[in-house]
């Protein structure tokens, strides 16, 4: 028995006229009658009586309309219910991202975000190491490379960019770095399992490769706030995510190094989610706050 045959029934029992209601409810005349002679076969009796002029409720009919009533109330009421679930922004919402941009970016957000979302609650999983989205039940997640698990949906947070650097102590001790080839003098900061990564001048296009091609980096780091530290104390060279040492950069710590070179590298930042699953109101509320705050353009490049 389906919602919009009980709809029917209801309105031609109010009007008494088939044809008047099925075009109230955007039906033709002829499926208008389909459906209450369907309606009638499934229930087992006749719910009207009908003439060339008139029609009239049955003593089925008649007693079959309050429950029939009752019914479409009961539908609309959980329907109504439904939606407003929907609407509920609340629940305990699994958010996984690399710990160094979470500290420096989302963290210091979340006593807004909570004073925003009182009924939500944050289980943040940090680290460097990715965490696999859907066997970990991870509502959201903060990824830096381009998504290939089919079974993942995306939505781009900011730009990001890579930039060689080095601390002004680190350049007055060993000289100052003005072309790629100057790179093999100087200590190299390496992160871990990274490959060289090609740079191209904006100007004339000639390119070179990070770290330079058999030149062994003195210091080696699977941890992105560690090398940060290390390049800030001096130790070397070092390339690193733009939002990472933005900070460093305009408080003078760190100085770009080869700035008319750009690393050849379609990096973004995309928040991830699983596609299987509907983008719930407690999840799309997270994402605005995160590109509202942190994107578009990123906060990093803001004056």
């Amino acid at each position: 028995m389906d919602i919009e045959s009980l709809k029917l029934f209801v309105k031609v029992a109010d009007i008494l006229n088939i044809s008047a209601a099925g075009r109230a409810l955007g039906l033709a005349p002829a499926m208008a009658s389909s459906r209450i002679a369907k309606l009638e076969s499934y229930v087992g009796a006749d719910l009207f009586h009908r003439s060339t002029r008139h029609v009239r409720l049955s003593a089925e009919g008649e007693f079959f309309l309050p429950f029939a009533t009752k019914m479409l109330a009961e539908h609309d009421a959980a329907m109504e219910a439904i939606r407003a679930e929907s609407q509920d922004i609340s629940g305990t919402l699994r958010f996984a991202a690399s710990s160094t941009f979470a500290q420096l970016y989302v963290v210091p957000l979340m006593t807004e975000l909570l004073d925003k979302y009182p009924s939500i609650n944050l289980d943040l999983r940090l680290g460097d190491r990715p965490v696999n989205i859907i066997e970990d039940g991870i509502d959201l997640a903060l990824r830096s490379s381009t998504i290939q698990d089919s079974g993942l949906r995306a939505r781009k947070l900011a730009a990001d960019r890579r930039i060689l650097c080095a601390s002004p102590d680190y350049l007055s001790r060993n000289g100052y770095i003005a072309i790629p080839e100057d790179l093999r003098q100087h200590q190299i900061i390496g992160f871990k399992d990274r490959k060289p990564r090609l740079m191209t001048h904006a100007v004339s296009g000639a390119t070179a490769v990070f770290p330079p091609q058999h030149c062994q980096a003195r210091l080696v780091c699977d941890d992105g706030t560690s090398m940060r530290i290390a390049t800030i104390e001096g130790v070397g060279v070092s390339m690193n995510a733009l939002w990472s040492v933005a900070a460093d950069l305009k408080q003078g710590r760190l100085v770009q190094v080869l700035p008319d070179y750009e690393v050849d590298e379609d990096t973004d930042i995309w928040l991830v989610y699983p596609k299987a699953n509907a983008l719930s109101p407690k999840v799309r509320a997270f994402i605005d706050f995160l590109v509202e705050k942190i994107g578009a353009p990123p906060v990093w490049e803001r004056d």
